[in-house]
């Protein structure tokens, strides 16, 4: 969106005659000067107050060369929308509402950008979105731990998770996932807390088994809660990580598996690489990697304007 255009005005003044011409523009009525390649430019809001300042740099410097041009400012209050895409994620799409109405409303995550972290654009985000697909069950129990926008808990409650407990301790995001959740119509099925996932997850599990755990933290903070994880998740339950860079995947790995984890599934994209684990399931090598086994891989992600 923009706004009535300006005039942009650029006067190169001769030899010795910047400074007097830049005083006759602002006795001429010029509120601001930026001097650049030997030009000075100023915009005004129309073409008489552009012919105004034309003749004061004229007055002062008869050789000086001038332009004037229309200059179409941004409205920034709605052009930044222009940057924000939807993406698509196995079966899911992720959209801000005013994209909305070109995706299923069945397979889509409406979510409003604001401060809490995911909207989708980020690849931590995309991986937790194609791992859980192969994870989730309907009726499960779910803890969304950092739970930012609330787009995963969001995402777990369309997948068919009965119950999804979205944890966040940053107070500034509460007020976004408590809108997004309703805007999805979510609100029966998941809800937001605020507070410290490593005292509150295992409240939530006293009261029915968590299947299904998500973080997408920085790997030092998953190692930080692993024990909780570990304590509050049913038998068989699963784990779903992101936030890890792919050079920390063998650290990451060897630290799974000597806490009895395994790998049930893995993504990549760029630098960013994501997990599902299970008690007990088989860690895969480098060569599950290279020859693709249960790894999925960017190819499963696109974004659409």
């Amino acid at each position: 969106m923009t706004v009535p255009a300006s005039v942009r005005v650029s006067i190169r003044p001769g030899a010795g005659r910047s400074d007097a011409v830049a005083a006759a523009l602002f006795a001429a009525g010029a509120e601001a000067l930026e001097e650049s390649a030997g030009e000075l430019l100023t915009h005004v809001a129309n073409t008489d107050a552009a012919n105004a300042l034309a003749a004061a740099a004229l007055a002062a410097d008869p050789g000086a060369v001038v332009a004037t041009s229309e200059a179409r400012v941004v409205d920034w209050s709605t052009a930044w929308r222009s940057q924000i895409r939807a993406h698509t994620v196995g079966l899911l799409t992720v959209t801000p509402p005013w994209l909305a109405d070109a995706f299923l409303p069945e397979r889509r995550i409406v979510i409003e950008p604001a401060m809490a972290f995911g909207t989708g654009d980020h690849a931590t985000t995309r991986g937790v979105l194609l791992l859980m697909q192969d994870v989730i069950r309907p009726g499960d129990t779910v803890a969304d731990l950092g739970a930012g926008s609330a787009v995963l808990a969001i995402a777990a409650a369309t997948l068919g998770a009965a119950r999804v407990i979205a944890i966040e301790s940053d107070p500034d995001a509460i007020g976004n996932a408590e809108e997004n959740v309703a805007a999805n119509g979510a609100g029966a099925i998941v809800t937001v807390i605020e507070g410290d996932a490593v005292l509150l997850l295992p409240l939530v599990a006293l009261r029915a088994p968590v299947r299904v755990v998500f973080a997408n933290i920085v790997s030092s903070v998953i190692r930080q809660l692993l024990p909780t994880i570990e304590d509050s998740l049913a038998p068989n339950g699963v784990a779903i990580f992101s936030g890890m860079l792919t050079s920390e995947r063998e650290a990451m790995l060897d630290e799974f598996t000597t806490r009895g984890w395994g790998v049930r599934g893995e993504c990549s994209e760029g630098e960013w690489w994501s997990c599902a684990l299970e008690r007990g399931a088989r860690v895969k090598s480098e060569e599950d990697v290279k020859s693709g086994g249960d790894v999925k891989s960017e190819g499963d992600v696109r974004s659409e304007v």
